[in-house]
């Protein structure tokens, strides 16, 4: 795949060639820069043990490290770097050290270079005085360790292009990040409140509430976390808290400022001692405590539009590995319960102001709403984002509320002439939230479950018949109800990293939106039938030699080719067509009944023998029952129009949701395969 961006790291240590690692795992070429030969060939000698860590734990081949390694250039020329489209700083954290590179690299660099700082302890706009393209300077905070943490904190100032913001997070998505966009303040956003739970655990030792062993437990408890604040401190480093508080503190006053404790543990350089018992009877006050700080800060950002409610929960899970992020934790612990541990901590320190949403939420009695489907508009092109990256953006029925919200303003839009529909992060849309289906299996309320899909399909009926033009913007992985969702669309425009998959088989239930009618559509009943029961992956390359792609363009293209695909005169997505004979195994081993003759163990006859036996192989893995109900449903629907082949697929939900094979498969852990009764 063709990434034409030219980018540069500046600083070759752990942070700069982490960066720089990530952008040519990515496919990105990469220039990393220092001071002299001995500091690049270390930061080398880092990338490459890294990514030999990955070979040997077989996360990539060798091939794929070599080829890696072969889009970075290590050089201490800053010359090399004039023609960069993004540059980012990873130096020392020292204000005149980051702005003396800056204007050095200013006077280096072509008019269209951006300039970006991995600070996380200045504002962005007093860097971007040191240079005379204050337009194209931008803050991108990237997370320990940036090779694998995929949170990217986009920070514009207020004089930031909106050019400069656009290309920043495009080369963010490029090279495997989740962004969130976050204003121009002290700590960003989930520092601002990452930093509290660490003083604030140092406070409580030091106040002599609790031991670090209590703290730890508590810590993990409270928050859902598999590493308590001291533990975390130990190994992401004593210096670097007491670093961050100290910004903080000298920004919003004494509740932020650093603890006499965690100066002096800094200046001893040794490690805190976890060792000890922990005291039960103080659990809850420590959680309280910390519930108090944290939360209390998570509100105080949001309110003060340093970032969203949901980018706030986002980098709490994405950038910290939180379970939950401060405000789904409110919703799970009750408004009035956080208030008055907020209330606390406000009594505690003076310089804590209470947020006055915090406030108003407790006197609505309700939980704090997420918004989780955004809608822009460019021109005549509505854009639709389901932004739930964390999730990998799948359906439940919030977000099919919201989606069917948007998609309805941007249909009544005159003005629209096309309605565009993407994920957030690397994937589309990686299908249902099966938690919604568990619980319904549990609870017998499979009525919930059938409900839910009619409603789906409802809407993906309106998107495959509407009067604007419907594309579906598959930039990755789409799995399922994701796959579904695209095909109802009326045209699908794809980058080389997406594709489509059908994994319900292997949970133990069938394709429920449509999908199997749609494919059959597309390629015939027999190719619908093989990447249902087999569950393959089918790349957006071959998608395209279909015709169920309209349009395959590049990541960094993918506006350019909406706007195009928009401007084209409509056609029929299931015209009649002659798939190509690449495709012939795969239509023969699904013919006629062998299905019957796989799940009986039989080889299919006139189908190349090897290929037949991994077909079988892959096929007898699956649930027989979901197996047998998708066969005869596609059959079935075949024979109808689209309308009563929907019907025909809801009247066997419940059917398929009442077997011991669905809920085995559905409450499967990761990675390991269910084990199906045919029952």
């Amino acid at each position: 795949m063709s990434k034409g961006y030219k980018v540069g790291v500046v600083g070759a240590g752990n942070m700069g060639a982490g960066i720089a690692q990530k952008m040519a795992q990515e496919g990105l070429n990469v220039h990393l820069v220092d001071m002299n030969e001995a500091f690049v060939e270390r930061g080398i000698s880092i990338i490459r043990k890294m990514l030999q860590q990955g070979v040997d734990r077989n996360v990539f081949t060798a091939d794929q490290m070599e080829e890696t390694l072969s889009r970075i250039k290590g050089t201490v020329s800053y010359e090399d770097l004039a023609d960069m489209d993004l540059i980012v700083e990873a130096v020392f954290e020292d204000k005149t050290v980051k702005g003396e590179l800056f204007k050095r690299l200013d006077k280096i660099c072509d008019e269209k270079t951006i300039l970006a700082t991995n600070t996380s302890s200045f504002y962005v706009s007093e860097l971007a005085q040191w240079t005379n393209r204050p337009d194209r300077v931008v803050g991108m905070h990237y997370f320990f360790h940036p090779a694998k943490n995929r949170l990217l904190e986009v920070i514009p100032h207020e004089g930031t292009s909106k050019e400069t913001l656009h290309k920043a997070l495009l080369i963010g998505k490029l090279h495997g990040k989740t962004n969130i966009v976050v204003k121009d303040a002290p700590g960003f956003a989930v520092n601002r409140f990452f930093v509290p739970f660490l003083t604030s655990s140092v406070r409580i030792l030091e106040e002599g509430i609790a031991n670090i062993p209590t703290i730890e437990d508590a810590a993990k408890k409270a928050f859902a976390i598999g590493m308590g604040p001291f533990e975390l401190m130990n190994v992401t480093g004593i210096p670097i808290a007491a670093h961050a508080s100290n910004t903080l503190g000298n920004e919003f006053g004494d509740f932020y400022a650093t603890p006499e404790l965690l100066n002096k543990q800094s200046d001893s350089k040794e490690l805190w001692d976890l060792s000890g018992e922990v005291d039960q009877s103080k659990i809850q006050e420590v959680m309280d405590f910390l519930y108090g700080a944290a939360l209390g800060v998570a509100c105080q950002l949001v309110e003060e539009g340093v970032a969203s409610i949901e980018d706030t929960d986002r980098g709490a899970k994405i950038g910290l590995r939180w379970r939950f992020g401060p405000f789904e934790l409110m919703n799970r612990l009750g408004i009035e319960k956080v208030y008055d541990c907020v209330k606390a901590t406000g009594k505690r320190y003076p310089s804590f102001r209470v947020p006055n949403m915090l406030i108003e939420q407790c006197k609505l009695g309700k939980p704090f709403e997420f918004k989780l489907v955004d809608l822009e508009i460019k021109g005549d092109i509505a854009y639709i984002t389901i932004n739930r990256p964390e999730a990998m953006n799948a359906l439940n029925p919030v977000v099919v509320d919201q989606l069917e919200e948007k998609f309805s303003e941007a249909e009544s839009n005159e003005n629209i002439k096309a309605i565009a529909i993407q994920g957030a992060g690397k994937a589309f849309i990686a299908g249902a939230d099966i938690k919604f289906f568990i619980d319904n299996i549990k609870n017998d309320t499979l009525d919930k479950n059938v409900i839910f899909t009619r409603k789906g399909h409802e809407l993906l009926r309106r998107f495959e018949t509407s009067p604007k033009r419907t594309i579906a913007v598959v930039d990755g992985l789409s799995l399922g109800g994701g796959s579904e969702l695209a095909l109802a669309c009326q045209t699908i425009v794809a980058t080389q990293t997406g594709s489509f998959g059908f994994p319900e088989t292997g949970i133990g239930i069938y394709p429920g939106l449509g999908g199997m009618l749609r494919m059959a559509r597309h390629v015939g009943p027999e190719l619908a039938k093989y990447y249902v029961f087999t569950g393959k992956t089918l790349k957006a390359e071959k998608a395209y030699e279909m015709g169920v792609v309209t349009a395959l363009t590049d990541p960094a293209k993918l506006e350019e080719t909406i706007i195009e695909v928009a401007k084209a005169a409509p056609g029929d997505k299931y015209r009649t067509r002659e798939l190509p004979a690449s495709f012939n195994k795969e239509k023969a081993v699904c013919a006629g009944d062998n299905l019957e003759k796989i799940m009986n163990g039989e080889l299919p006859a006139g189908v190349d023998e090897e290929f037949a036996a991994k077909t079988v192989s892959i096929i007898n893995k699956k649930a027989p029952i979901a197996l047998r109900v998708a066969n005869e449903l596609i059959d079935a629907q075949a024979k109808v129009s689209i309308d009563e082949a929907i019907e025909l697929e809801l009247e066997r939900l419940v059917e398929i949701f009442s077997t011991k094979d669905a809920l085995s498969g559905l409450t499967a852990p990761v990675g390991k395969p269910p084990k199906f009764e045919n029952q």
